[in-house]
């Protein structure tokens, strides 16, 4: 009797450590053809502990852009640093353990401690009060920014912005809901990757929809990217931290004074737009709206020139001085659909 339970727990154990070495290999299979597909494209910064992957173009006054949770610096360099014009210095990064920036042991991502960081690399790059842009989750980072280091940054513009927690984790994301951070890598390293790669066109679908993704999105977006371990386990991570301090920091959106404007569509199915966009008309002083009916979650992608435009006019009013006076627009709110 117990040589046959023996024998069975044998039979169990090889089984799992076959499966898991099986999705081992896959996994790293993938993520170096990701790795060839879409290779580190830009510059790298140390700060502290952190290694910062980042591009930058062109002369001028500085935008700093800031990808959501899942996202990588090409969800702004392949769709609107073509699109700016000259006149501006554009800078996106890869947020700590997103794309090819890394993530050490302790950095819980949370938003202050992003937006933290956020600060210090607009120090180390010599940013003279940068209008910042994010999008998604990086929305709520810039708006954080805001909160808590005001004197560093001119204005923001919010593309599809998180900014208030909602009372339960969407059925979307909960697969990658993982607090644990030894299940994490263990997940990241074995099942998320192939996974993902499976499901990637509903993903993509639920994420662009009701739009269609741009057919380079695998490569000059970025996507690719995003089949490896340590990003998809720094994804996980970021879900988990935003219910932290979110709440905390949308209590306090009245205390924003800046120049400021925010896209969002009537059609996204990632965020809800009334609750993450139309709210926050009368709390952020003089926040320009615009709603695009129709438009899902991806407004840089689906509608590049007409951000690029926002992006142009809040750095009119955030750089006030680099336009004639009787240019300058007014600080007032609006609305635009």
């Amino acid at each position: 009797m117990i040589v046959s339970i023996l024998v069975w727990l044998g039979t169990l154990v090889f089984g799992a450590a076959f499966v898991l070495g099986y999705f081992l290999l896959v996994t790293r299979r993938i993520a170096a053809e990701a790795e060839r597909a879409v290779p580190p494209s830009g510059k790298f910064l140390a700060l502290g502990n952190h290694r910062i992957h980042y591009v930058e173009q062109g002369e001028g006054r500085p935008i700093l852009f800031i990808h959501g949770l899942g996202g990588q610096l090409h969800h702004f360099r392949g769709t609107l640093f073509s699109q700016m014009g000259e006149g501006f210095r554009l800078i996106a990064l890869d947020r700590p353990g997103s794309g090819y920036s890394t993530r050490p042991a302790g950095f819980a991502g949370t938003l202050t401690e992003q937006a933290e960081l956020v600060r210090q690399f607009i120090e180390a790059m010599g940013l003279e009060k940068p209008l910042v842009v994010g999008h998604s989750l990086g929305g709520a980072v810039a708006l954080t920014l805001a909160l808590e280091h005001p004197e560093i940054i001119s204005g923001l513009v919010l593309l599809s912005p998180l900014t208030h927690l909602e009372t339960e984790v969407r059925p979307e994301f909960r697969s990658l809901y993982v607090r644990s951070g030894w299940q994490r890598r263990l997940l990241a390293n074995t099942v998320w990757v192939p996974t993902s790669l499976k499901y990637a066109p509903r993903t993509l679908a639920f994420v662009f929809g009701p739009r269609q993704p741009t057919k380079d999105y695998a490569t000059v977006g970025g996507g690719l990217s995003g089949l490896r371990p340590s990003h998809i386990s720094a994804t996980s991570a970021d879900l988990v931290a935003i219910e932290r301090d979110l709440g905390a920091i949308e209590a306090r959106y009245e205390e924003i004074r800046m120049p400021a404007g925010v896209i969002v569509g009537t059609a996204d199915r990632v965020i809800d737009y009334r609750l993450n966009g139309q709210s926050l008309v009368g709390r952020v002083g003089g926040i320009e709206l615009e709603l695009v009916e129709g438009l899902g979650h991806m407004p840089q992608f689906s509608e590049p020139r007409r951000v690029a435009e926002l992006v142009r006019r809040i750095a009119g009013r955030a750089f006030p001085a680099s336009l004639p006076a009787g240019e300058r627009p007014s600080d007032g709110p609006s609305v635009e659909i």
